[in-house]
């Protein structure tokens, strides 16, 4: 996993999909969700961490565009 795109891939594995037009806000149910994939064991620790690693660092991108 490298990217925003694997994130939303293991989303859309499961049926999830995101989108509210405010992508901060994405950001936050994404991370959400993955912590309920890792919580019902559908994902591993490994993908677990990287897809939070991820989601934070698109985070820390957006905000310091504005």
């Amino acid at each position: 996993m490298k990217s925003m795109l694997d994130v939303l891939g293991i989303l859309k594995q499961y049926g999830i999909y995101i989108y509210t037009k405010d992508r901060i806000g994405d950001l936050y149910l994404m991370e959400d969700e993955i912590k309920e994939l890792y919580k019902s064991k559908f994902i591993e620790t490994k993908d677990f961490q990287m897809a939070l690693l991820i989601l934070r660092q698109e985070e820390q991108r957006l905000k310091a565009g504005k």
